[in-house]
C-alpha cells in the first residue's frame, strides 16, 4: 500500500518553503507518524535535514535529470514506506529550464507525476489580499496539478492574518495555517544553502522548535487531509543503478569538507552490492587500502583548505591509491585533486596534484544549472560516450586549467554550445558537475 503525499511548494524562492517543510515533517513525526521527505530538484543539502526531522531517508526527485522510470522508483519507494510523504519543492513552483512538458526540472513536474497536491507557502509580508491574486494565479497557471490549499509565512500581526484570508476566502482557497515573523526560525546559512545539517548547532532542538511553531499555527488535520493519493508513472525504472557503481567497494570522502552525495546515487550503488566505506580527509585518514576505487565528493572544502593541505596521511595515501586504482573528484572533490585551492583570503594552499587544474575561491562568481555530459574516455562512470545528466553549482573559477585532458563535453539546458569540462590523468578523474544519472535513451 502507498501512502498518500504532497508537495510544500512557493510562487517563489525565500517563501519558507523548508521551514515549513521540515516544521511539518517534525509536527507530524511527533505525532507518531511514519513521515518520509523527499526533495525536488538538485539539492544536496535539504534532505539530510528531511532525514533529521523524520528519522528516514530522504532523496531527490528531478524531472529534468531523471528518467520517469528513476522518479517512480524513488517516489514509490518512499511512499510505500511511510504513512505520508512530505515533499519539497525547489525554487517557484513552475521555475523550469526549456525541456518537453514534464521534463523541465519544475516542481510542479513531479506533483504531476505523483498525483500529490501542493500546499502552496506565501510570504505575505508587505501584502494582504493581493496575496490571494497570486494564490489563484498559481492554481491557475498549469491543470496538471492542485493546489490544495495555502500557509501564510511572516504573517505581521492578527489584523494582517485576517484580511489576507479574506483574500482566500474570495477565491475559495482553504488557508491551512499561518506563522507570524520569528527569525528564531530561520536555520544558518551559507554561501551554498543552508549550513549542512550534520554542522548545525543544536539540530534535534531547532527542529523540535519548527515542530512547536508549525503545529501551533497550522491544522495538522486539515494537512493529512489534504494529501492526495500516490499515483506514479507507469514505468517501472527497471533495476539498473542511475549511476553504475564505480567498483565493488568504494572509500568515500565523508566529513565536513565532503558532503555533496544523491541520496540516490549511494541507495543505487548499494542495490548493485557494491559497499561504500567513508574514511574523513580532515582527520587525517587516507582512503581505505582494501577498496577498489575512491569517490571525493562535492563540499565545502574551499572553508578546509588549510586543514587538508596540512593532512599528509590523506594526501599521501590518495596519491598512492590513484596509481593503481580510480579515483574521482566532483566538485569540492575536483578542487582538492588539483594542484592548488586559493581560499577566500587569497592563500593559495597546495593540494593533491592529481589533476592540472588550479582553483580559486577568492574572486567568487557563481555557476549554476544543469548539465548534460558525454564521456571523453573510458572511466568509473562508463565507457567514453556514456551520457550523463547532472548538476553544477559552486562560486569557485578556474585559475588554470592546466595541460590535462578534459574529462567530458557538456552541454546545458540553454542550448549553450558543447564545451571541455573537467580533467583526467590516468585514473584519476574529476569535474565541477555533480552526476545524478545517466541518461535515458
Amino acid at each position: 500500500m502507498s501512502a498518500r503525499g504532497l508537495l510544500v511548494a512557493a510562487p517563489r524562492s525565500g517563501s519558507g518553503k523548508t521551514t515549513v517543510t521540515l516544521g511539518l515533517q517534525r509536527a507530524l513525526t511527533r505525532r507518531g507518524l511514519t513521515v518520509r521527505g523527499l526533495k525536488c530538484g538538485p539539492d544536496y543539502i535539504d534532505p539530510a535535514f528531511h532525514a533529521a526531522a523524520t528519522g528516514a531517508p530522504s532523496a531527490n526527485l528531478d524531472s529534468y535529470a531523471m528518467s520517469d522510470g528513476l522518479i517512480a522508483r524513488i517516489a514509490g519507494e518512499a511512499a510505500r514506506a511511510a504513512d505520508i510523504v512530505v515533499a519539497e519543492g525547489s525554487m517557484g513552483l513552475f521555475d523550469a529550464v526549456p525541456g518537453e512538458i514534464g521534463h523541465t526540472g519544475a516542481s510542479a513536474d513531479i506533483a504531476a507525476a505523483t498525483g500529490w497536491p501542493a500546499l502552496l507557502v506565501i510570504d505575505v509580508s508587505g501584502q494582504a489580499q493581493s496575496a490571494a491574486a497570486v494564490a489563484l494565479g498559481c492554481r491557475a497557471y498549469d491543470p496538471r496539478i492542485r493546489i490544495a490549499g495555502v500557509i501564510l509565512n511572516k504573517v505581521a500581526s492578527a489584523r494582517h492574518e485576517r484580511l489576507v484570508r479574506q483574500g482566500m476566502e474570495r477565491i475559495a482557497l482553504p488557508v491551512l495555517g499561518a506563522l507570524p515573523r520569528e527569525a528564531s526560525l530561520i536555520l544558518p546559512e551559507r554561501h551554498l544553502g543552508l549550513v549542512q545539517a550534520g554542522e548545525t548547532a543544536d539540530l534535534h532542538a531547532r527542529l523540535d522548535a519548527l515542530a512547536e511553531a508549525v503545529a501551533a499555527a497550522v491544522d495538522l488535520d486539515a494537512v493529512i487531509a489534504a494529501a492526495g493519493e500516490t499515483q506514479l508513472p507507469a514505468a517501472a525504472g527497471g533495476d539498473a543503478p542511475p549511476l553504475p557503481p564505480p567498483a565493488r567497494r568504494i572509500a568515500i570522502a565523508r566529513d565536513a569538507a565532503f558532503s555533496f552525495v544523491y541520496p540516490h546515487v549511494e541507495a543505487g550503488w548499494r542495490a548493485a552490492g557494491a559497499t561504500l566505506v567513508p574514511f574523513s580527509p580532515l582527520k587525517d585518514e587516507p582512503p581505505p587500502e582494501d577498496c577498489d576505487a575512491c569517490w571525493l565528493p562535492g563540499g565545502y572544502p574551499e572553508l578546509h583548505a588549510g586543514t587538508i593541505a596540512a593532512a599528509g596521511r590523506f594526501l599521501t595515501g590518495l596519491r598512492a591509491f590513484a596509481q593503481s586504482r580510480p579515483v574521482h573528484g566532483e566538485c569540492g572533490g575536483y578542487m582538492v585533486l588539483g594542484q592548488r585551492l586559493t581560499d577566500a583570503d587569497g592563500v593559495a594552499h597546495a593540494m593533491a596534484g592529481l589533476l592540472s587544474v588550479e582553483t580559486s575561491f577568492a574572486k567568487r562568481k557563481m555557476n549554476l544549472g544543469y548539465r548534460r555530459a558525454v564521456l571523453e574516455a573510458d572511466g568509473p562512470l562508463g565507457p567514453a560516450g556514456t551520457v550523463l545528466t547532472g548538476h553544477e553549482f559552486h562560486y569557485a573559477s578556474i585559475a588554470a586549467q592546466g595541460a590535462d585532458p578534459p574529462f567530458a563535453v557538456v552541454t546545458d539546458a540553454h542550448g549553450a554550445a558543447p564545451a571541455p569540462a573537467g580533467s583526467r590523468r590516468g585514473r584519476v578523474t574529476g569535474s565541477f558537475f555533480h552526476a545524478i544519472a545517466v541518461a535515458s535513451a
